[in-house]
């Protein structure tokens, strides 16, 4: 399994899923994505319909996707960010991406959390949003 290389806290599932647990030495801090579940690359095709209004770059390749789980059942717990915490569309961009992800066939349900922690970085973000911004 892939691991994502911008991990950020740790966490637990359902009801906490934004609450950060103890931090393990050593450990990742995110659950890496499920990259190998069958609804993946259509899960991240669908987040990258969603585009922060302030940067001309989808929310996946600008890197504010940190985390997409998928449960056997097909229940998807994504975890994201923003540019910055005060971001006028703080309060409006994850129900974007719920409203993505939910219509992608096979999908059970969606939730989408956000962390502020670590912050967002440039280097977060794919080298095809780097080179759409110009800075590649």
């Amino acid at each position: 399994m892939l691991r994502n290389p911008y991990i950020i806290t740790q966490l637990t599932r359902e009801n906490e899923m934004n609450q950060p647990l103890d931090q393990i030495e050593g450990a990742p801090l995110i659950r890496p994505s499920t990259t190998e579940h069958p609804l993946y690359e259509q899960i991240v095709e669908a987040c990258r319909t969603v585009y922060d209004p302030e940067i001309p770059v989808n929310v996946f390749d600008l890197g504010l996707v940190y985390t997409i789980e998928i449960s056997a059942e097909n229940s998807v717990e994504i975890m994201m960010t923003l540019t910055a915490p005060g971001c006028p569309v703080a309060g409006e961009m994850p129900g974007w991406v719920q409203d993505a992800v939910e219509p992608v066939a096979g999908v059970k349900e969606v939730k989408v959390g956000m962390t502020f922690d670590p912050p967002w970085g440039m280097e977060m973000m794919s080298d095809e949003a780097r080179l759409e911004l110009g800075f590649m």
